[in-house]
């Protein structure tokens, strides 16, 4: 992670009790939050409730849950949400239309595609003719990260080689342990699942991006918010930064902490230890801009294969879409 756990669990606790709190017989400014109901942004945020992190910060969070992604997405344009949880492409996207969202860096956590222990498939190449099930559909960066990677290294054409299918991330994941499937590139917490439970990464849209051209973890996802947002709203917006930090903190540090989040995280033994490591390595530990170069490398391999469909009229990742002023 660049930096040892516990000491990223020291700084971020100094930064939480170092946090000016709201006047007396004034409220708290509030955060109003989106986010999907079994997601994994839950755990952070119920950390974040379980150890007060966002009182002691001066922020009160307002947490809103969605049954899927499109309509938080909605809720979050029309006004109605302060944040929620996307990825890069689509905020640049918007930027590029001439919206001002932006994002902060949530995790670096990506997919990978996954076989069974005993799989006789032991390279990309080796797909070739094989079933291979795809979740997030045609235009998912991990799965256009892992083609352009194929096409180069291995002279193959995955969505031509290969008997591609794409479909919902549980789906996949009850067809590849019931043997239908002889690999599936899922979301990485589903990949954490099959890892604790007799499978093995072929590779990871990780090992794509870096061999594409990325310096170090990109992350996947972030907290995307408004400019105009964040600059009438700075003390709100510091004391989220603050209170989600401290929460990674002890994630990051507390195997405790995850055992008490197991009925949320719907997992125990082998599986939530699993996930916890999984977790942890997807906290990010670069500076913003260090993040943002390499987005803006990997949208252009993404632009080249995904077009118009994928990134509008924007061969180049947006200027600002990743956040790097001051909370």
């Amino acid at each position: 992670m660049g930096v040892s756990r516990r000491t990223l669990l020291g700084l971020a606790l100094a930064g939480a009790g170092a946090a000016i709190l709201p006047t007396p017989g004034r409220a708290a400014p509030k955060v109003r939050i989106g986010i999907l109901k079994f997601g994994t942004v839950s755990w952070e945020l119920e950390t974040i409730r379980r150890h007060g992190f966002d009182t002691a910060n001066g922020v009160a969070l307002d947490i809103v849950p969605f049954a899927g992604e499109d309509a938080s997405n909605v809720a979050f344009l029309a006004g109605d949400l302060d944040m929620i949880v996307s990825d890069w492409l689509w905020v640049s996207r918007l930027r590029a239309d001439g919206d001002d969202v932006t994002l902060l860096p949530y995790s670096t956590a990506v997919g990978a595609i996954m076989v069974r222990e005993g799989s006789p498939i032991r390279a990309l190449g080796d797909l070739a003719g094989r079933k291979l099930a795809v979740a997030g559909g045609p235009l998912d960066k991990n799965w256009l990260l892992i083609r352009a990677m194929a096409e180069r290294d291995h002279g193959l054409d995955l969505t031509r080689q290969a008997e591609v299918a794409f479909g919902a991330p549980p789906l996949l994941q009850q067809k590849t342990i019931e043997g239908e499937l002889d690999a599936v590139l899922n979301f990485w917490h589903f990949c954490a699942r099959l890892e604790a439970n007799g499978f093995r990464r072929l590779i990871g849209a990780d090992d794509a991006a870096k061999a594409l051209g990325a310096a170090g973890p990109v992350s996947a996802l972030g907290y995307v918010f408004r400019e105009g947002w964040a600059r009438d709203n700075q003390p709100a917006l510091a004391g989220f930064m603050k209170a989600s930090a401290a929460a990674k903190a002890v994630l990051a540090e507390s195997d405790e902490e995850w055992r008490t989040l197991a009925p949320i995280v719907r997992a125990e033994g082998a599986e939530l230890e699993k996930l916890r490591d999984r977790y942890r390595q997807g906290i990010p530990a670069r500076p913003v801009a260090q993040d943002a170069e390499d987005a803006a490398r990997l949208y252009r391999v993404l632009a080249g294969i995904g077009g118009e469909k994928l990134v509008g009229n924007a061969p180049d990742m947006a200027p600002g879409t990743f956040w790097q002023g001051s909370g």
